[in-house]
């Protein structure tokens, strides 16, 4: 990251800054974004909310965030202090126009204050019907008229499909150009995800066999252990699909398939994404049964812990039809990959908190080798590991020590932690400072969304036109239903089995 001395004079505003997001996530990641030196030498933090509070009971707020959450621990008392006086609250309603005038006096302050035309960062950290209320109000405040300083950081969920999505793009850009938003996916911001193309486009190696000659599939899983925890009463009206496919799952599908960029552009490389998902096959009503499969968690076992099954979440209705689990078998029609399967898969409540793509590669032409020498063969496989333990693992065959020939499999590792000896930035770290940099590198623009909207528009109209019928129909614990094993099965293929930092790959 830059350090603060080449970020120019930034205020970041945050809607919604008495809440959840700002305490556990946005606010200890600008607090190691300081430690580190990696925040500007002139910044404020604003926040703006309904709640009743004052600034003094929001700082200590802060700092219980910053303790509990923060990857520092309990924050230093001088380096709190010098945090802390950059901390200003304004309580107003989202929707009325003097809470604007208000924070257009307050801007131009710090203009004057610091003899600078300082960026102005929104963020909205609210929920997403007031998204279009406060971008529209930036606007009528003239706010947004300047896209060299002025920018808006908007929160999934961008939509709840295809249409809310482009609604909620039009009044974005009724008030602000494509360049001042920066839709945020968090996941985008992982070291691990990053690391994709690095690894992609950094080594000649791989990248001659990245292709449909020599991959046979890819598995994706997005796999946690919690269950819905506070979120039940929003979980319930998304599920599985919009929560987690339509943003993290495709994200990663298209670093995995994208083509090499010209240039490591912001634009150029969204472009290229842009590509997968237009390429990607679409799926026909009729056909969504064949390619995506569903299912919602029963009681169960995890980690010796016997847990409730999602109808008895808090906030769940205790007839709810919405899917905890969802998996999807999609083809990216395109000279590199025509003919691959790249199967996805995330869920709740399963047997292990594990994000990784598994690339299994084609089995070799011709076995030369006598057939007690390979038993154990296997095609080989690399598997990059987003979360926990984040790492590469490559597979392959290699002779096994005595007078025989007898192969069988090895994995060669590499693991962050090891190698580097020191902890990976927050997300949220990386993309804040991006955000105040005014690089979109990591963000999802317009077209993205909309793209991966249209894609799943299919799974979603049936799934909501026919009920299942068998939820809940996995038992907490587990890998998730029988129909997802169905899907790869039908293929003559099986999940590829999450890797464990312990343990050989399986």
């Amino acid at each position: 990251m830059d350090n603060d001395s080449q970020l120019r004079p930034t205020v970041l505003v945050i809607f919604g800054g008495g809440g959840d997001l700002a305490w556990r996530k946005l606010v200890p990641a600008l607090f190691s974004l300081q430690l580190g030196q990696n925040l500007p030498a002139s910044f404020a933090l604003r926040a703006i909310d309904r709640v009743q509070t004052n600034e003094e009971s929001l700082r200590e707020r802060f700092r219980d965030g910053v303790t509990r959450f923060g990857r520092d621990g309990p924050p230093p008392e001088a380096d709190w202090n010098r945090f802390a006086a950059i901390v200003t609250y304004q309580q107003s309603d989202f929707d009325d126009p003097a809470a604007y005038v208000a924070l257009r006096d307050y801007l131009n302050a710090h203009d004057a204050q610091w003899n600078a035309r300082a960026n102005w960062v929104f963020y909205m950290a609210t929920p997403p019907k007031l998204f279009g209320v406060i971008a529209r109000r930036l606007g009528e405040a003239g706010l947004s008229r300047d896209p060299d300083r002025s920018r808006i950081v908007v929160e999934k969920p961008l939509g709840c499909d295809l249409e809310s999505a482009r609604q909620l793009n039009r009044v974005l850009a009724d008030n602000f150009s494509e360049p001042q938003i920066f839709r945020i996916d968090h996941y985008l911001g992982k070291e691990t995800v990053q690391n994709i193309l690095a690894f992609r486009f950094a080594n000649l190696l791989f990248e001659p066999l990245w292709n449909r000659r020599y991959v046979d599939h890819v598995t994706i899983t997005v796999a946690e252990e919690i269950g819905v925890e506070h979120r039940g009463g929003y979980y319930d009206r998304a599920g599985a699909l919009r929560d987690m496919v339509q943003n993290h799952l495709l994200q990663l599908l298209c670093l995995v398939t994208m083509e090499p960029p010209v240039s490591f552009d912001a634009e150029e490389i969204r472009n290229k994404k842009v590509d997968v998902l237009h390429a990607v096959r679409p799926i026909a009503h009729h056909d969504v049964h064949e390619f995506a499969a569903r299912g919602q968690y029963a009681e169960g076992w995890v980690k010796g812990e016997h847990v409730c099954g999602y109808r008895s979440e808090e906030g769940v209705s205790p007839q709810s039809t919405t899917e905890t689990f969802a998996a999807l078998k999609l083809f990216v029609d395109n000279w590199r990959w025509q003919g691959v399967p790249f199967y996805l898969r995330t869920g709740k409540r399963l047997m292990r908190f594990v994000s990784e793509i598994s690339i299994r590669f084609r089995a070799v032409p011709h076995q030369a080798f006598p057939i007690e020498a390979a038993l154990d063969w296997q095609p080989a496989r690399l598997v990059i590991r987003i979360q926990p333990d984040e790492g590469i693992v490559l597979r392959f065959q290699a002779k096994q020590p005595g007078g025989r020939m007898h192969l069988r499999p090895v994995d060669m590792r590499f693991n962050y932690a090891d190698t580097f000896q020191r902890a990976s930035p927050d997300a949220y770290e990386t993309l804040l400072a991006d955000a105040m940099r005014n690089d979109a590198t990591l963000f999802i623009r317009a077209d993205q969304v909309e793209a991966a909207w249209s894609l799943l528009t299919p799974v979603l109209d049936v799934w909501a036109a026919v009920p299942p019928s068998d939820f809940p129909n996995y038992a907490a614990g587990t890998w998730g239903p029988e129909t997802a094993e169905v899907l790869i099965a039908q293929d003559g293929r099986t999940w590829l089995q999450p890797t464990s930092p312990h343990t050989a790959v399986r």
